[in-house]
């Protein structure tokens, strides 16, 4: 016993025993109602991400939608360029934007040319059903009798659509119930009509002409057909 508790070894067990009150008196003891280490580092990230969010300002009662605003400004600007200081026509347009809001100048005549192509190309190649598509009952009965004359007289159309060098907006209006746009076209086409015998009737095959015709479109726009048709059509001289 005396060998087991001796001198060196009573030195180990009083440093030790000292260390163990040292760091006790330190670091504290656990009670079980400490807050995870996760909950202790919350309040600082909280005030961290005060510091370093920048809050964005909803947009209260009243106040106006940049998004809308941006379009209204867009149609506009739209209004004045295609109206060209015309004022009976400005406002036409923005009579007709008013009630079919996916109305603007510059996508509807980039419909219209498509249009006016289509019609155009359809009516030298007789195509009865494209056109049927495009045109308004009595505007549709008007070229079906002249692609029934042809036919008649045994004459055939050979026919290229070059371009369109200047297209315009020349009348607009809302009659409370249909939204017309009248529209200028001065298209470049070569067109030749032959006979049974393949020979020329009228035109030239080989030469590029010029032809202006003034076109109304209309449509609904309580409708859920978003297409416009032609509803009258002139050559202008």
């Amino acid at each position: 016993m005396d060998e087991f508790l001796d001198l060196p070894t009573l030195i180990v067990i009083v440093v030790a025993v000292i260390v163990l009150f040292r760091l006790r008196s330190v670091l504290g003891t656990r009670t079980g109602a400490e807050r995870p280490p996760l909950e202790r580092r919350k309040p600082a990230e909280a005030a961290a991400a005060e510091d370093t969010v920048v809050p964005l300002r909803p947009r209260g009662a009243g106040q106006p939608d940049l998004d809308d605003e941006r379009r209204a400004r867009k149609l506009e600007a739209e209004i004045e360029q295609h109206a060209r200081g015309n004022q009976p026509l400005a406002e036409g347009l923005r009579e007709v934007a008013a009630v079919d809001p996916s109305f603007t100048p510059k996508s509807f005549l980039d419909g219209a040319k498509q249009a006016y192509e289509m019609i155009v190309t359809a009516f030298a190649a007789g195509d009865r059903a494209q056109l049927k598509t495009l045109l308004e009952k009595e505007v549709f009965e008007g070229f079906n009798r002249a692609i029934t004359e042809r036919e008649a007289a045994g004459q055939k159309v050979d026919f290229t659509f070059v371009g369109l060098p200047k297209v315009e907006i020349s009348e607009a209006e809302y009659d409370r119930k249909n939204v017309m746009v009248t529209v200028r076209f001065h298209a470049e086409v070569v067109s030749a009509t032959r006979d049974r015998d393949g020979n020329l009737v009228e035109g030239n095959a080989d030469q590029v002409q010029t032809v202006a015709d003034e076109w109304t479109f209309a449509r609904n726009p309580k409708s859920r057909d978003p297409n416009w048709r032609v509803v009258t059509t002139s050559q202008l001289d």
